[in-house]
């Protein structure tokens, strides 16, 4: 248990390696010596070739709980709300020329089956990673949460083209000019709460990373979209017109749906 416990651990450090550092952006030839791999969506080194890349991203080719899924035959279970306890945050924010994240400070976190989770950054893709019965949606949001025993969480927020998001706003008007730099806006005040839907029922299941190292990750995709204007999503596309993993097998995994009401 201490070993898988440290691989976990190490392969969460890895992800926040990735994101948080500002990866080279697509186009760039070399990455820094001892660095992390350099990947991308397309070519010889997009997701086809992710796990040949390094040793370190093994787990995008022969894991067999990989993400993004097609959300198909879910079971309805006595499922518990997540208990989200997010608050106000100074926006940090970064385009690291996989997508742009928001870095979120410590004291937001969810609670799932009893167990914290700290909301440590989000994210988008375009279009949606995740699929419902082979149907995708304009983006999605992701919010990834870390437990300090080393286990992640995240969920999957599906956007649709609609009206503006006033959060979304604020955030694409902040997006730095320069890729790869960490910009901070201490006077600009952002909550995630904001990016959820009023109906939070869910789909879960075991799945991983949707970027290497493709590690573990328990998903919960929130079945209520929430709207983006056609602009704002354009917006986004300008920067990253694909930036979403293709779908991978299910190999049988179980997906459950929760049924509650407020």
């Amino acid at each position: 248990m201490k070993i898988r416990s440290g691989i976990l651990i190490a392969s969460v450090i890895a992800l926040f390696a990735i994101v948080l550092a500002g990866a080279t952006p697509a186009l760039a030839q070399e990455h820094p010596a001892g660095g992390t791999p350099h990947w991308s969506y397309a070519g010889p080194d997009g997701p086809e070739h992710w796990g040949d890349l390094d040793p370190s991203f093994a787990a995008c080719k022969s894991g067999q709980r990989q993400s993004p899924i097609d959300i198909q035959d879910a079971k309805p279970a006595d499922l518990k709300a997540i208990k989200f306890d997010y608050k106000l945050a100074p926006m940090k924010i970064i385009n690291n020329g996989h997508t742009i994240l928001i870095r979120y400070e410590a004291g937001s976190s969810i609670t799932v089956d009893g167990k914290q989770y700290q909301l440590v950054q989000f994210h988008f893709h375009h279009p949606s990673e995740e699929e419902i019965n082979g149907q995708k949606f304009d983006m999605v949001l992701h919010l990834v949460h870390v437990h300090a025993d080393g286990s992640a969480v995240a969920i999957a927020v599906l956007l649709k083209s609609g009206n503006e998001n006033p959060l979304i706003r604020d955030i694409w008007s902040h997006i730095p000019k320069e890729t790869g730099k960490e910009a901070e806006f201490k006077k600009v005040m952002i909550n995630a709460a904001d990016l959820l839907p009023a109906d939070q029922n869910y789909f879960t299941f075991d799945g991983s990373l949707t970027i290497p190292p493709c590690s573990d990750v328990k998903w919960f995709v929130l079945k209520t979209p929430v709207e983006l204007s056609p602009a704002q999503i354009a917006a986004f596309a300008r920067m990253y017109p694909d930036n979403a993993r293709p779908i991978q097998p299910t190999n049988g995994r179980k997906i459950e749906e929760s049924n509650f009401t407020k």
